[in-house]
């Protein structure tokens, strides 16, 4: 049920990575987006980083299941990175930072990426927004209910209830990636997205991409293209 959504990230994470050739991706958890980017982007070194090993083992699973083999993943704390400073010409994390418990991790987790950021470095995040009513939250958990597990379902509805506010990124992105833009879907923060500016695509790339949507079915396709429309209300062009 999330096909559409990966695709979509994928293409957004494209847009604003292209031309890195070293890219660190924070909470990959069992790798199927990072393998998908890495499967489009075969001349881009990647990195995935995880606290879980067990996630870990299964994203270096469905690698090699894929054949994928410019990615790499490695244990580690997202607020304390062990890399260098400016050891990557793009960070990205898909996903992922609600898992941090408070604002004071969120943050910390900025600083990071601040530091192994090379100088002019690109930055790809999304994530869920805190939504105002629980109402609005159980509404969008259970959308999908009758096309997915009940586990996903539960898990969507606590990663809704995780969230951080949009204010929250707001202001921790301006203090700590002051290049970054941070948009949201139009009226509802359901989701929310901190980038660098976007860059031109190759036009095979973008053919590539163009293919996977067109090959989505007709449902997927329409969740897409709602996604699509929302953030582009809430100032996120060029997809």
């Amino acid at each position: 049920p999330a096909e559409a959504y990966y695709l979509f990230y994928c293409g957004r994470a494209c847009v604003a990575l292209h031309g890195a050739r070293r890219v660190l991706d924070l909470g990959c958890g069992p790798g199927t987006q990072l393998v998908q980017l890495a499967e489009l982007c075969p001349d881009v070194a990647f990195t995935g980083v995880d606290l879980s090993e067990s996630m870990l083992a299964e994203a270096r699973r469905y690698a090699a299941e894929r054949g994928v083999r410019n990615v790499n993943f490695v244990r580690g704390d997202a607020t304390r990175l062990e890399f260098p400073d400016h050891s990557f010409d793009g960070v990205m994390s898909v996903m992922a930072l609600h898992h941090m418990p408070t604002d004071k991790e969120l943050r910390a987790v900025f600083r990071e990426i601040a530091r192994v950021r090379t100088p002019g470095g690109a930055v790809f995040l999304v994530d869920f927004g805190r939504l105002k009513s629980p109402f609005s939250m159980l509404t969008f958990a259970f959308d999908k209910a009758d096309a997915q597990s009940p586990l996903l379902t539960l898990d969507y509805e606590r990663s809704l209830r995780a969230a951080f506010r949009l204010e929250d990124y707001r202001a921790i992105a301006g203090e700590c990636l002051p290049e970054t833009t941070v948009h949201s879907t139009f009226k509802v923060p359901m989701l929310v997205v901190i980038q660098t500016p976007d860059r031109p695509l190759p036009g095979p790339l973008r053919e590539r991409l163009r293919d996977k949507v067109e090959n989505l079915p007709r449902d997927q396709r329409r969740d897409m293209d709602d996604l699509r429309v929302f953030l582009q209300l809430g100032g996120l062009d060029h997809d």
